[in-house]
């Protein structure tokens, strides 16, 4: 009878042990400093920051909570990441292809952002070591004219060669330059392109001349492009109309308007209403040029 009542009592203990271990699995609390993320494409090239987020709580930031000249993780928990797809440039600086912790120096007049190789070091800033640096640049930072709650990265003011990478907490707003060098790659493709006779598509040739159209660059190059594209799709109006607006930015305003003319056509037959007036517009302001 003992020996029943103990079994009993020792099969009541796991069965409470393992409940408790499937509560504990179930329960899920909110960090304190939640993760964050961004991505964001920058010309063609890919950026991606993984960073945890404190928040203010009423706190004192910089200058208490982050005391000022001295080595910061620039977020919590583990190392504030970026990976970059491509070559590009912070503030200037060479950044490779590949995946760095953002480290900084928070200071009253600038800040320093230091680029690191180490993606193991965290906070554990005593072991900060500055022969793993890859880069280190200085910036300026500006008092926004609300309080952030929660420190924030964000990448912004996008164009096709830069934009601008802002870290933000508290009335701190530290922005950082970023440069991409988006014409070299594309005209490096371009280039590859054109020397690949087995590639014959026309969006590719379509796309080689537009690019070129916006640069104003090599505009017979752009025409040659332009013309392989239509000949492989003769009725695409949108490629037609590309080859109007070259013919006009080379000031044969004559062969423009006959090919706008074509591209309306083409337009009107896929009942493409924007597309009719456009070629309207643009035939109407040539023909004031001729």
């Amino acid at each position: 009878m003992l020996r029943t009542k103990q079994f009993t009592f020792i099969a009541l203990i796991l069965l409470l042990c393992a409940t408790n271990s499937v509560i504990g699995q179930q329960i899920q609390t909110p960090a304190p400093s939640p993760a964050g993320k961004v991505m964001q494409k920058v010309g063609l090239v890919d950026f991606t920051v993984d960073y945890s987020r404190p928040g203010k709580k009423g706190r004192e930031i910089f200058g208490n909570l982050v005391p000022l000249d001295k080595v910061w993780r620039t977020g919590a928990n583990g190392s504030t990441k970026i990976t970059l797809s491509a070559e590009a440039k912070l503030e200037g600086k060479t950044i490779p292809a590949g995946t760095y912790a953002i480290y900084t120096k928070p200071g009253k007049s600038q800040w320093t952002v230091m680029i690191y190789n180490d993606l193991s070091l965290g906070g554990n800033v005593a072991r900060y070591d500055e022969s793993k640096e890859l880069v280190r640049f200085n910036v300026t930072p500006v008092m926004g004219s609300r309080s952030v709650e929660s420190f924030t990265i964000d990448i912004n003011d996008m164009t096709n060669t830069g934009a601008t990478l802002y870290m933000m907490w508290d009335k701190v707003i530290v922005p950082v330059k970023i440069s991409v060098d988006t014409d070299a790659a594309v005209i490096a493709q371009i280039e590859r392109f054109a020397k690949n006779p087995d590639i014959s598509l026309a969006n590719d040739y379509h796309n080689s001349a537009s690019y070129y159209l916006g640069l104003k660059k090599d505009l017979d190059k752009a025409l040659t492009w332009v013309d392989k594209a239509i000949e492989i799709r003769p009725n695409a109006f949108w490629m037609i109309r590309t080859k109007s607006m070259i013919q006009a930015e080379m000031g044969n305003y004559k062969e423009a308007i006959k090919t706008a003319e074509v591209s309306k056509k083409s337009a009107q037959a896929a009942n493409n209403a924007d597309y009719v007036k456009l070629n309207d517009d643009a035939i109407k302001m040539w023909k004031g040029k001729k």
